[in-house]
């Protein structure tokens, strides 16, 4: 991977996070300036990756996939780190999902050889740049998702006026009604997989795809999974119905999902998927690297749930993504106000305090129960503490995020700390 760049992007006190004062420096040389979070050598907001936690979380991954037999390609959006991209890519991925061309761009651009763009491949500059990037680069391994005969025709138009010599590699994708892009029915997604066998050598039916974590509105996690398994079930009807009409390319069939909540229904439905030919299973959880502290933390306590034998694995995932703030005022007995806000966390869901650490004190400890963020300023945290809570202006407190995306696109460089909040090195992100 071509990561210079990123080792030599200069580092000052504009960047989000640097202490006011410092000298320019290279990314890279971060390490150098022993710098602690603990001991307020950075200013606060300041977010932070744990990375015990994400080697943790990586090794698990890698033990869950080699137990499923399935391949993963974590959805880069996440994060949209390239140095982030390497790891998962050591840890065995078998390519990077983006949702959109600027995405794609900055995978390219840092080298990635294999990517999944998890959606319709729409717009003359999208396209333009997909084919350009395949005819200059014969090792480009690339995928995106059709649901339309439009589309298909627009795809097989542009490759054929830029001459492209291999064909565009195409996954249909499933959807449900009330839901986003899909072919609705089997039916329609035969429509489709017909369309790209008649626009000729250009195109190449490669699999079928969807994705199943839109089940939002539904309160009860039973009714959810019934409506998950329901849903995959429709893509191995997809995929069977094509492989049947021997409308499938040459080459492994692709089966692929990608949330970060259901992943082992995922691997488990689509191993067992009554197709008589090889097929791979891609997942495509994107949140596993850093979880969280609320939405994915409960998702994957379920997860546990669902699958008992996972404990064979040791222990599960943990949070990696922590963003640390001070309180900087106590106006009522019961409330406290802290200095982080909608600018650099995630709002989907309100985050957690876990621990805190009153200047001086060597190591943080629990926050007590009772302590709960109620609301969001652009720069303010609303906390409703007990009367009796230790927590005092000028402590600092320790947040649990949730939803991963949403806070990586609040900083341009986020510290990656030892244990001991040691700050070791640092990652870029691309939003």
């Amino acid at each position: 991977m071509e990561k210079g760049a990123i080792d030599r992007f200069v580092l000052d006190q504009t960047i989000k996070g640097m202490p006011g004062g410092v000298r320019p420096f290279r990314l890279d040389e971060i390490g150098r300036h022993g710098w602690n979070v603990l001991r307020e050598d950075l200013p606060m907001p300041l977010a932070v990756l744990k990375e015990s936690a994400l080697r943790h979380n990586g090794h698990w991954m890698r033990a869950f996939l080699e137990r499923s037999g399935a391949v993963i390609a974590p959805h880069g959006k996440t994060t949209m780190s390239p140095q982030l991209f390497e790891r998962q890519l050591a840890d065995g991925a078998w390519a990077i999902t983006v949702a959109t061309a600027h995405q794609l761009q900055v995978a390219r651009q840092f080298g990635i050889r294999r990517v999944v763009l998890a959606n319709q491949l729409i717009g003359r500059q999208a396209i333009r740049y997909v084919l350009d990037e395949l005819r200059s680069d014969p090792t480009f391994d690339f995928y995106c998702l059709v649901d339309s005969k439009e589309n298909i025709a627009e795809l097989a138009r542009c490759a054929e006026a830029a001459g492209l010599d291999r064909p565009l590699q195409l996954l249909i994708e499933g959807g449900f009604p009330g839901g986003r892009a899909g072919c609705r029915t089997v039916d329609a997604a035969l429509e489709v997989a017909r369309a790209i066998g008649a626009a000729g050598s250009r195109l190449s039916l490669r699999g079928v795809e969807g994705f199943e974590g839109l089940s939002r509105g539904i309160s009860d996690p039973d009714e959810r999974e019934r409506q998950v398994s329901a849903f995959l079930d429709f893509l191995v009807e997809i995929a069977v119905a094509c492989e049947r009409a021997g409308l499938f390319s040459p080459g492994e069939v692709i089966l692929s999902a990608g949330g970060s909540k259901y992943y082992d229904m995922v691997t488990a439905r689509f191993a067992k998927a009554e197709i008589d030919r090889d097929f791979l299973v891609v997942t495509r959880s994107g949140c596993y690297l850093t979880h969280d502290s609320v939405l994915y933390r409960h998702a994957f306590e379920r997860l546990e749930t669902r699958s008992a034998t996972l404990h064979e694995l040791g222990p599960g995932l943990i949070p990696a993504l922590e963003v640390w703030a001070y309180v900087q005022s106590r106006p009522e007995s019961a409330k406290v106000i802290l200095t982080l806000g909608q600018r650099d966390i995630s709002t989907d869901n309100l985050p957690v305090a876990l621990t805190w650490l009153r200047r001086g004190s060597s190591r943080p400890m629990p926050v007590p129960a009772g302590h709960q963020v109620t609301g969001l300023n652009d720069q303010h945290c609303h906390m409703t503490v007990p009367p009796d809570s230790p927590l005092a202006v000028g402590d600092l407190v320790c947040f649990g995020i949730s939803h991963p995306c949403l806070t990586f696109d609040k900083w341009q460089v986020i510290c990656v700390v030892d244990d001991d909040y040691n700050v070791v090195s640092a990652i870029r992100t691309f939003f």
